[in-house]
């Protein structure tokens, strides 16, 4: 303390409270260290545990408490330099500090429902149980959207703004503010209805009949939707949009339907009862056919150059891929059952009749060609 005191004498009194803002930094420094290592042994601990809340909150807590001691610390170092000094910004020190204190909070009130919402959704699915992706992103959503209205309310009270008079203006404003922003309002209730309704989630086959919109969803947003299209172009749809069309998810299509005509020649008229047989036969024996939905095997008209029959059989597989090879498969065994029986599959002919008449005019004595 003499050797203080002497310093500041000598200095004319600025090395004591130079030192007291030193100090004060130097333990902000030693005190964040020793926060990130206290945490870190806690998160090692509750990641040997099977309850998934206490590893969410350490991880959240982990940027959130760092910067809540730098806030503290910081401003406690400017108050000291404030009381010296006669800058306006230190006139503002305890104001900035608590708009610190509730941004570091809803820092962490976000990283919270982030990690909670990606933690939950791998968990579930982990475990080989069902969950509705697209609506715990909503409700993430929904709740970080809360925390920033609720944040900018509480800053804006806590630097003596009026929020019950400017809440009051909005709602004079609130016409004006609606008619110049209605599309981007209607595209935010289009988002709402998406998540509430559930018609798609990420990573859904959709199609539009009312529109060109075919693809893959990649994204729910509040705004837009993005898809991405089959030649692999991703394609931004307003989601206003999804509340004036209909929209088709092949992804959730229970089966795949096979309905196919087939023609065979009308020389092999006799022979179709049985090929119509034994293709029921061979459908209702195909593990790759669910014979509980319905199956159809028939003769179905008398066309221009064949005789036409057809099957209508749904899949057990939705996937594209494994469709098409079940498809390839019955169409092969169909053609090999038509062969089998000594028919042939038709294809277009025309027959030409020629009256008896005038072939006896053509062979009568005397005609020389």
């Amino acid at each position: 303390m003499e050797i203080i005191d002497k310093l500041s004498s000598a200095w004319g009194g600025d090395i004591a409270w130079m030192l007291q803002a030193f100090v004060v930094v130097l333990l902000t420094l030693i005190l964040g260290a020793v926060v990130r290592r206290i945490l870190k042994r806690l998160a090692k601990r509750a990641h040997d545990t099977d309850n998934m809340f206490d590893d969410v909150v350490l991880e959240a807590l982990t940027g959130p408490s760092r910067a809540l001691v730098w806030v503290l610390g910081i401003s406690f170092a400017g108050e000291i330099v404030g009381a010296q000094t006669e800058a306006v910004i230190f006139t503002v020190i305890e104001m900035l500090r608590k708009v610190g204190i509730i941004l570091v909070l809803m820092w962490f009130a976000v990283r919270f429902t982030k990690l909670y919402e990606t933690r939950y959704i791998d968990s579930r699915t982990g475990r080989g149980e069902e969950v509705d992706v697209t609506l715990v992103h909503g409700m993430g959503k929904l709740l970080r959207a809360a925390v920033f209205v609720t944040t900018g309310l509480i800053i804006l009270q806590t630097m003596g703004i009026n929020v019950a008079g400017l809440l009051a203006f909005g709602g004079v404003g609130g016409i004006a503010v609606g008619l110049a922003a209605r599309d981007l309002l209607a595209n935010v209730f289009g988002g709402l209805t998406v998540y509430m309704d559930r018609p798609f989630a990420v990573g859904d086959w959709i199609r539009s009949p009312d529109r060109e919109i075919e693809g893959t969803v990649e994204e729910i947003g509040w705004r837009r939707t993005a898809i991405r299209t089959f030649d692999k172009r991703l394609l931004y749809v307003p989601n206003a949009v999804f509340t004036s069309i209909s929209v088709e998810n092949p992804s959730r299509m229970s089966h795949r339907r096979i309905k196919e005509t087939i023609g065979v020649r009308y020389d092999d008229m006799a022979k179709v009862p049985v090929i119509l047989e034994d293709v029921r036969k061979y459908l209702n024996e195909s593990p790759d056919i669910d014979q509980s939905q319905t199956l159809m095997v028939n003769l179905n008209e008398f066309g221009e150059s064949s005789v036409n029959f057809f099957i209508y059989t749904f899949t057990r597989t939705t996937v594209w891929t494994e469709f098409h090879a079940v498809k390839e498969q019955v169409m092969l065994a169909i053609s090999e059952i038509v062969e089998r029986h000594g028919a042939e599959i038709a294809f277009p002919t025309t027959t030409v009749h020629v009256p008896d008449t005038i072939r006896l005019a053509e062979n009568a004595p005397g005609n020389v060609r």
